[in-house]
């Protein structure tokens, strides 16, 4: 199968949420707390942003640095990329993601209100309308033949799963944190399990449970 279409990484509540409510400039995830949804990769050796030397290896370090492998473009929600919601009111302000954006590819940002592409650094922004497969096309596209990675959030990741597009699945389930409300997922994992096979391995850390996802 050529250019997938994978979710890597992706954070939920043990009961299923991605985010919280409340989503601000200052509190991207809502009433979520972040560090404690990506403790477990932020501990790795392998960590982007890690700042001293060390970290853990094994299974989690192992799916922290396969983040950027043979990706070549990303598709994300408008939520990840600002709080704002309908027409762009400052076009200054460029995202959370500061002048060295993680992503390295281009990006398609999923919007009803479009406006002017941009780059920072080795990451080019496209705020794209249309429908998931519309989107999806235009990324393969611009990927160059590598994979394409599906950011989220939660909702964007459900539109892909409900239009079937979606290939590969990895979702990191925190067993200790309850959102209650927020932007949800999955109810259970098990409503996958009808088109994908699914492998669930516990982090050696404790800190998550790694759901595995492919296609039939």
């Amino acid at each position: 199968m050529s250019q997938l279409l994978r979710v890597q990484n992706f954070n939920v509540s043990s009961d299923g949420f991605g985010a919280g409510e409340g989503q601000s400039l200052e509190r991207p995830f809502g009433h979520a707390d972040p560090g404690e949804m990506f403790a477990w990769a932020g501990a790795t050796a392998s960590w982007p942003n890690r700042t001293a030397p060390g970290g853990s290896r094994g299974l989690d370090d192992y799916l922290t640095r396969d983040f950027r492998n043979n990706i070549g473009a990303e598709i994300m929600g408008r939520n990840k990329f600002s709080p704002q919601r309908g027409p762009w009111e400052d076009h200054e302000w460029q995202g959370w993601w500061g002048d060295e954006p993680p992503f390295h590819t281009p990006v398609f940002v999923m919007t009803h209100h479009e406006r002017p592409s941009f780059t920072l650094s080795d990451t080019t922004f496209h705020f794209v309308g249309g429908d998931p497969a519309e989107v999806l096309a235009q990324a393969r596209k611009a990927a160059g033949g590598k994979d394409v990675r599906l950011g989220g959030g939660a909702a964007t990741i459900r539109q892909f799963l409900d239009a079937d597009l979606v290939d590969t699945l990895h979702v990191a389930v925190s067993p200790d944190v309850v959102l209650g409300s927020g932007s949800r997922l999955w109810e259970s994992p098990e409503e996958l399990l009808d088109r994908f096979r699914c492998d669930v391995v516990p982090s050696p850390s404790g800190q998550v449970i790694h759901h595995l996802f492919w296609r039939q």
